[in-house]
């Protein structure tokens, strides 16, 4: 019986790192990051992973919804923040509608990312939801 390798590989050769250390450099560093074409039509969901000094490693695109809703699973998160060596995490979702209030599902799943993450020793530093031209941080 032949058993399927598993690979983990993470890899930058990226010299200069942008650091952020405010959330409107959260804000406008995402929104470099976003297809600012459909951020009105369909809800995606991003994770920033940083290293200890803040410095984003990464961006990982972690799912693209329809217009009210899209996938977040925590497993994922960490899983990919493990096989980079985060050590923090921001999660960050557009509202197509703008309207930034967050929703009972948005709160849900900050309190149990928080919950995973203090248990796997990440900072969760956020979580934005963002629109074309502003952004909340819970």
């Amino acid at each position: 019986m032949e058993i399927a390798e598993i690979k983990v590989s993470y890899s930058t050769n990226k010299a200069d790192k942008v650091k952020l250390t405010s959330c409107g450099d959260v804000f406008e560093f995402i929104l470099s990051q976003w297809n600012l074409d459909i951020i009105e039509f369909q809800e995606e969901c991003k994770i920033i992973l940083l290293n200890r000094a803040n410095l984003v490693l990464g961006i990982h695109e972690l799912s693209k919804g329809g217009i009210s809703g899209t996938v977040v699973d925590v497993r994922i998160i960490l899983s990919v923040a493990l096989k980079c060596n985060a050590s923090g995490i921001i999660l960050v979702h557009n509202h197509p509608s703008g309207n930034l209030t967050p929703s009972e599902a948005d709160k849900k799943i900050t309190r149990k990312l928080f919950d995973a993450c203090e248990l796997m020793d990440f900072v969760l530093h956020d979580h934005f939801i963002i629109s074309k031209n502003d952004f909340l941080q819970f």
